[in-house]
């Protein structure tokens, strides 16, 4: 990453699985990150996490990831508010654990019982230990017999947390689609996240910046949707044997720069 620092100095690096791990810092990455800062970088934190980014920042802190690591951060949270002020008008249906209810401070959005909803806003699993997005079929089929519009607050389908992958917001979204219901969703690798990032970094060009991920789906992909280099994380979440490879043939064109298990200076 030290070269890659002199070639791009802004920086949008994904948290959880690259950052930390959920309950710890990873001590590599918050090096590499600190040294970028120190050569005169930027860095911005891109995360999918359904909640405003004081949360986020909020339990970073607690969990020991300095200050000193990043510049400034936009969630998946931050910008699905705007759709749920959007489809909010008669109230939306929560699906997702209490500890995701900051989402809605300050917006005049109304929570209530699915049967009144005029949407939906899924912020992931209520017990992501003991449940699959199958368990959610029924809640879904009547949420689709209504035609509502289902909002995904966390494109992420797993996330790693202390060596453990946990199921997220988007795989509930991903049964959804399939089953024809619409869903809207503004978090990585959609383009509102990016552009928040961007703006927070100073509105640069585009050829300075570099993605840093470890999600195929979201960081690879929102990568190659927003015109940007990027830095594929191949641990974490990647546990399946050539995972690097698959995500090369599935992203041809991405310009996938490097390639390592945790994020390294040198």
């Amino acid at each position: 990453m030290r070269e890659l620092s002199t070639r791009f100095p802004v920086w949008l690096c994904d948290v959880w699985g690259v950052v930390h791990n959920g309950q710890a810092p990873i001590a590599s990455a918050v090096g590499a990150l600190e040294k970028h800062r120190a050569a005169g970088g930027k860095v911005i934190f891109i995360t999918n996490a359904p909640r405003p980014m004081k949360t986020i920042q909020a339990f970073i802190d607690r969990i020991g990831v300095p200050r000193g690591a990043y510049d400034a951060m936009v969630t998946s949270g931050d910008v699905t508010r705007a759709l749920m002020v959007e489809h909010g008008a008669h109230g939306l249906y929560h699906l997702g654990p209490d500890e995701d209810l900051p989402l809605f401070e300050g917006l005049a959005v109304k929570r209530v019982p699915v049967e009144q909803a005029g949407a939906v806003i899924c912020t992931g699993f209520f017990d992501e230990v003991n449940e699959t997005a199958k368990d959610y079929l029924p809640l879904l089929h009547t949420i689709k017999a209504r035609g509502l519009t289902l909002i995904c607050a966390n494109p992420d389908k797993v996330v790693w947390e202390g060596g453990r992958l946990y199921p997220c917001a988007g795989a509930i979204a991903e049964e959804y689609e399939t089953m024809g219901g619409e869903v809207l969703m503004a978090g990585k690798p959609f383009a509102p996240i990016y552009e928040a990032a961007l703006k927070l970094a100073g509105g640069p060009d585009k050829a300075q910046v570099l993605a840093i991920g470890d999600g195929p789906e979201t960081d690879i992909k929102g990568a190659v949707a927003n015109g940007l280099a990027c830095v594929f994380i191949s641990g974490g979440i990647n546990t399946a044997p050539g995972a690097e490879a698959e995500v090369r043939v599935k992203y041809p064109t991405a310009k996938i720069l490097r390639a390592m298990p945790e994020l390294e200076w040198a």
